[in-house]
């Protein structure tokens, strides 16, 4: 059975061009990239002492990353309500009135690889949906994460998944040839 070549490698030229011009991009596209996600919601009960009613306390942490190449500028956290908050670790930040009402904590820089805390403590009957609005940097809106916990397998199991994907994708493409090639023939 033989091969024809030059049908291969008309088929095989325009994924090959995809692939390479993702990875082109990239690779030569630096710029910043911003990500938050939700680090935690609590709600604690603390307990009275000498006579004092029992005060409810409500916490959440949200986290803002620069998963980029280049620095981001001025990296806004917005607010409907700004109750108290701590960053960690400690970087220079400053609060800003927004004319709705709202406040924003805006650090100025976040270098590529930089990640930061905000842990916010408040009173009900404040809620943590009622407290953040938006995150964003003056290179475009902060990608917000939903995650999820999940368990991290071993360096050995995903490079033999990896490879298990590579082996079946270049065989599922060898049986699409031979198709193509039998029903030109």
């Amino acid at each position: 059975m033989a091969i024809d070549w030059d049908l291969a490698a008309r088929l095989a030229a325009p994924t090959v061009a995809v692939f390479v011009g993702a990875a082109l991009n990239r690779v030569i596209e630096s710029r910043a990239r911003v990500i938050s996600w939700l680090g935690h919601a609590s709600s604690f009960t603390v307990r009275g002492q000498q006579g004092y009613p029992p005060l409810q306390v409500h916490t959440h942490a949200i986290v803002v990353r620069n998963t980029g190449r280049k620095p981001a500028h001025n990296v806004r956290l917005g607010h409907h309500y700004l109750p108290d908050f701590n960053i960690w670790p400690d970087v220079g930040h400053h609060v800003v009135d927004l004319p709705g009402g709202g406040k924003e904590i805006v650090i100025p820089i976040l270098v590529p690889g930089e990640q930061v805390t905000v842990s916010y403590l408040y009173l009900p009957p404040v809620i943590v949906n009622q407290v953040n609005s938006h995150t964003k940097s003056d290179e475009g809106l902060a990608r917000i994460l939903t995650v999820l916990p999940t368990p991290q397998w071993p360096r050995w199991a995903q490079l033999g998944t990896w490879g298990l994907l590579f082996v079946g994708t270049t065989a599922t493409l060898y049986m699409v040839f031979l198709l193509i090639r039998w029903l030109v023939a």
